[in-house]
């Protein structure tokens, strides 16, 4: 049997500073394997510096992780893909035991789960919301991940060819994570390292905004997969609400027979007939989400498992 081809994919963004140690050490630690560097408009020397290290290097003009990530898996082949970002931070050591675990357990996804002691490792915040944003993704998908936010992943060619990559952002990685809980892939976590940049290298993902950006995302994937839930719970608020504003204007009829206040009585009527409205529609949409998820998995079997 031939050997797997591997690829590691390096989405850069103005990464001048830590992209040459990058390439330098998955090159060690997988020799064979061909190194892509796609470039995302970078203002500095990231090009020259990469083609100066050996990678293979190309560009997305359209400004988003997401968008590289999609245009990435799109264009390159391979039986293995390594995906890291471009500033030194993980440990391309781990990179060939993480491939081995994927074929050794015929695994679609092994992801990078990070950890560190280096306080500048990670941003102000950082931490806090990686555990909130996790969180939120098993309460609401049920069997997930310890680190959803790692950019540090292995996949399998059939994953990466049946991915749609929907995002443009930092999202990519809480979309890859929930469409493998989805589709229920065969999937694993191993712990890595992760370091601080190296001096001059910048982080280029704002907190507060690419937080948001995330949540939003999540709370969009739920409406998207989980339609009975999400229009339910909508459906039970708008119901609770209509028997609250109820509740005093039944003792006023029982006692009087008398309905004084039509407006309130109104808008309980209203309040149930949207309640009713919603569950009907994430009823509906429950058929088309599991049309849609077939559809995924379908596209997902045609492709070939991996195989040492």
């Amino acid at each position: 049997m031939t050997r797997p081809t591997v690829a590691v994919l390096l989405p850069c963004y103005n990464e001048a500073a830590a992209i040459a140690q990058t390439i330098a050490s998955f090159r060690r630690a997988l020799p064979d394997a061909a190194i892509y560097v796609y470039d995302n408009n970078s203002k500095d020397d990231t090009v020259r510096i990469a083609r100066e290290a050996g990678a293979i290097v190309r560009s997305e003009r359209t400004q988003g992780k997401g968008n590289v990530v999609r245009r990435m898996f799109a264009d390159v082949e391979a039986d293995v893909y390594v995906l890291a970002d471009g500033d030194a931070t993980y440990d391309a050591d781990a990179a060939p035991k993480m491939i081995e675990r994927l074929f050794d357990e015929q695994l679609d996804m092994v992801v990078g789960t990070r950890e560190s002691d280096e306080q500048e490792a990670y941003r102000r915040g950082h931490r806090f919301g990686n555990r909130m944003l996790t969180g939120c993704v098993t309460w609401i998908f049920g069997r997930t991940f310890s680190d959803i936010l790692s950019g540090y992943r292995v996949f399998s060619n059939r994953f990466v060819k049946s991915f749609p990559a929907l995002t443009e952002g930092f999202e990519i990685e809480t979309e890859i994570s929930v469409h493998a809980l989805e589709l229920k892939m065969p999937v694993a976590e191993v712990a890595t390292a992760y370091a601080a940049r190296p001096e001059g290298s910048e982080s280029k993902l704002s907190t507060y905004r690419d937080g948001f950006r995330i949540l939003r995302l999540i709370l969009n994937l739920y409406r998207l997969e989980k339609p009975v839930a999400f229009f339910g719970l909508i459906s039970g608020a708008l119901t609770v609400l209509a028997i609250g504003l109820s509740v005093d204007l039944l003792l006023t009829y029982l006692a009087t027979h008398l309905v004084p206040r039509i407006p309130t009585a109104i808008l309980c009527t209203g309040l149930v007939l949207l309640a009713i409205v919603s569950l009907s529609c994430g009823l509906i949409l429950d058929t088309v989400t599991r049309g849609r998820r077939e559809v995924k998995r379908l596209a997902y079997l045609a492709l070939r498992p991996p195989r040492a």
